[in-house]
């Protein structure tokens, strides 16, 4: 009989049916670092949205056979180790990508409108104190007619791109940075940079996306620019983010992510001083719908796995 382990059921809200063949099931709210190797023993899957499974753990679980990562990016589990020892690894695909999009847009809407500071200006009263029947007190900015360039060009960004084609945006989906060559249909990555009113990021983390915006490619965007990253933290350097902001390099920006979730020994993006941006704690993925088909893909996954007939893997 399979026991199936759950770490960290909370960070996935809906209903989620049992599979269909003999198992025990034990699942926990939360998972703590050192709670990890206690709690799977025994186990032959483990389902696990963030908590980290690396070789110091596996060294120590002999009887798991698969990881179910309840998420697409699996940057939490080491995979060279889960390789070493025939254990699979299983993502979610395509389950976010209307969630993700959407939220892009919403923060690229409420940026170019400056939403959230015509906002405050209501709050503190300044329209009822306007000697007009509107109060213009920041920049309006359509984005019709302006160009967003699109960094990786997975199902999500895929869908970034049929939205902001029905808003009549040019899309630029830039290269791999450092390409030798430009393939069909892409932008050189440093062009595509020069040339977008926004750019919005798309890439998983790994050792060649890590700290891939940074100074330098900030300067390469125009002053007007927004930055949208709803990808994973760690791909843009965050100090100088927060700095291009400050100085007016860039016009916003808008943060799913940040390089350690929860940010509990602060950001540099959540100083107080930071103008012209908006930090969102990593729900960009969480509608009520993508959620219902994340929990129900974790369970096709697992029965396929069980079947002989694996899915979605990733080893």
């Amino acid at each position: 009989m399979e026991r199936i382990v759950f770490l960290d059921r909370n960070t996935v809200r809906g209903d989620l049916r049992p599979p269909s063949f003999a198992h025990e099931w034990v699942e926990y709210a939360e998972t703590r670092a050192d709670e990890t190797i206690e709690r799977l023993q025994g186990a032959s899957v483990c389902i696990t949205n963030k908590v980290r499974l690396g070789e110091a753990e596996l060294s120590l679980l002999p009887h798991l056979r698969l990881i179910a990562v309840a998420a697409t990016g699996v940057d939490n589990i080491e995979l060279d180790a889960c390789r070493k020892r025939g254990i699979r690894v299983s993502n979610v695909r395509d389950y976010s990508r209307h969630s993700v999009a959407e939220h892009v847009f919403t923060l690229l809407l409420a940026l170019r409108r400056n939403l959230i500071p015509y906002h405050e200006d209501v709050r503190a009263g300044a329209w009822a104190q306007s000697s007009q029947f509107v109060l213009l007190t920041h920049a309006i900015t359509d984005l019709r007619g302006s160009t967003l360039g699109i960094i990786a060009y997975g199902t999500i960004a895929r869908e970034v791109e049929r939205l902001a084609r029905a808003f009549g945006i040019e899309v630029l989906v830039a290269e791999r940075k450092g390409a030798r060559e430009i393939r069909a249909g892409r932008t050189e990555f440093a062009e595509a940079l020069r040339r977008s009113d926004a750019v919005t990021i798309h890439a998983p983390l790994n050792a060649e996306t890590r700290g891939m915006i940074g100074e330098v490619e900030l300067k390469l965007m125009s002053s007007g620019a927004i930055l949208i990253n709803c990808a994973r933290g760690g791909i843009v350097d965050e100090r100088a983010l927060a700095d291009a902001l400050r100085a007016g390099k860039l016009a916003g920006a808008g943060v799913d992510v940040l390089t350690s979730e929860p940010p509990r020994e602060g950001n540099p993006l959540l100083e107080s001083d930071v103008p012209n941006l908006i930090v969102t704690p990593h729900v960009a993925w969480a509608s009520r719908e993508a959620m219902e088909s994340l929990l129900e893909q974790v369970i096709e996954s697992i029965e396929a796995f069980v079947r002989g007939e694996p899915r979605n893997l990733v080893t």
